[in-house]
């Protein structure tokens, strides 16, 4: 017989990005491995993207319930549809660049909306799965975050009844960066503190992403903390060949803090060098990008070198980065994103594509990428030696022998991680 788990989950199909797809993917592969979950979503989200295409990656026998939820974006719309809408995809201006609306919006949110803008949804949401959880005999339950007002659902349900009780942790809590922006006030950032502090100390098990957020908690809980990293899963998506020109290619959101200059000075520099450089190279970004980055862009004369895609389905953003060239990743160069390894880090790896990625020094993805023998990592300071690095790749596209020698990439698999999950989750 199947042990039943409930996961308590925002983001779910149709919504897009890297978040779904974790929770998308344990959920298709726990019923290998006696395990039946039924997944807890909003009836009525706001998520500030869509991707239709991973509504058919849910399995057909799979439970999934859902209740309303009431979300002060869709107030705040009234006033400005827009703003809203780039500050809850996470798209936060530079402070100096803010309008007063914005500047309103976000202490608002930071202040009057804590841990997040989901919490109105805490308290339905225990009363609701209170009675489900008892008539349907579920001994496990699971929330992710962010949100992380769904692990205080979570709190109050283990509270209340005899059930164990993990907490997935995508991102940090109070250490995530965007924390910064919010215009908290003491007592906002205090009572984050003791929210964060309850959650970790009262989980029977903590799951986190990063190795560097694993560091941070165990400072913070004497629970057990286990890295479950996003991962990748089998595709049968295939291209007809990598493009023709040397396209170098960023897959995901590019907002205003994660706005690499270096690589766009070295970028403009090799265009000036070197003619043959000059006449093949093209910078693809594919998802939302902020028009600080647009315009950082274009301020070092790469605007007709640039492709602005936009935000695409997963599927298409596979393709996108299988014809690629190079593939970017950038971090914020902060000792607050060393922690942070986003979801299409994994999906990289099995592109058959190099990865040039940059970040702060000694990060976790640094280490993935070294140890998988996917690419090169450098940090803000190293600019002659990521300029070497582009030419080198320039040379082996020019000579057709631009290509990956992965090794060790099974642990990052969908399934491999998921298995490790179902033994958290059996483990009495």
């Amino acid at each position: 017989m199947s042990t039943k788990v409930l996961i308590i989950t925002y983001y779910w199909p149709p919504a897009g990005g890297p978040g779904v797809q974790r929770w998308l993917k344990f959920v298709k592969y726990l019923p290998e491995f006696g395990i039946a979950p039924i997944v807890y979503c909003p009836e009525n989200p706001n998520y500030p993207i869509l991707d239709e295409s991973l509504v058919n990656e849910i399995p057909e026998d799979i439970i999934i319930l859902k209740q309303p939820i009431n979300e002060p974006y869709d107030l705040a719309s009234v006033f400005s549809k827009g703003k809203s809408k780039k500050i809850s995809s996470g798209v936060i201006p530079k402070a100096k660049k803010q309008s007063l609306t914005e500047k309103a919006m976000l202490y608002v949110r930071g202040n009057y909306f804590i841990p997040d803008a989901r919490k109105n949804w805490i308290n339905p949401s225990v009363h609701f799965l209170t009675n489900y959880i008892k008539e349907h005999q579920i001994e496990t339950i699971i929330t992710t975050g962010p949100p992380h007002s769904l692990h205080l659902i979570g709190l109050q349900l283990n509270a209340k009844l005899d059930v164990k009780w993990l907490a997935d942790f995508r991102d940090p809590w109070t250490t995530i960066g965007y924390h910064k922006d919010l215009k908290l006030t003491a007592a906002s950032k205090a009572k984050h503190l003791d929210l964060e502090q309850k959650v970790l100390n009262s989980a029977d098990e903590i799951i986190v992403t990063s190795y560097h957020t694993k560091n941070e908690f165990q400072t913070k809980s004497k629970r057990t903390i286990t890295v479950i990293t996003n991962g990748y899963d089998s595709h049968n998506i295939s291209i007809a060949k990598k493009d023709r020109l040397f396209t170098v290619s960023h897959i995901g959101s590019l907002l205003s803090e994660r706005n690499p200059e270096v690589l766009w000075e070295t970028l403009s520099e090799l265009i000036e060098e070197n003619a043959d450089f000059a006449a093949v190279f093209k910078l693809q970004l594919v998802g939302v990008v902020s028009d600080d980055v647009i315009s950082s862009i274009h301020n070092y004369r790469l605007k007709n070198h640039l492709e602005v895609v936009g935000y695409v389905s997963h599927d298409e953003a596979i393709k996108f980065q299988m014809r690629s060239q190079l593939l970017l990743l950038i971090e914020i160069d902060s000792e607050d994103t060393k922690a942070i390894i986003p979801g299409k880090v994994f999906e990289y790896l099995i592109s058959e594509t190099p990865i040039l990625a940059i970040g702060p020094k000694n990060a976790d993805v640094e280490q993935i990428i070294n140890s998988t023998n996917t690419g090169t990592y450098f940090n803000y300071h190293q600019k002659e030696s990521l300029k070497t690095q582009l030419l080198h790749y320039f040379e082996a596209f020019q000579n057709n022998a631009l290509k990956v020698n992965a090794i060790g990439l099974k642990p990052y698999s969908r399934k491999a991680l998921t298995e490790k999950l179902a033994k958290l989750i059996l483990r009495s």
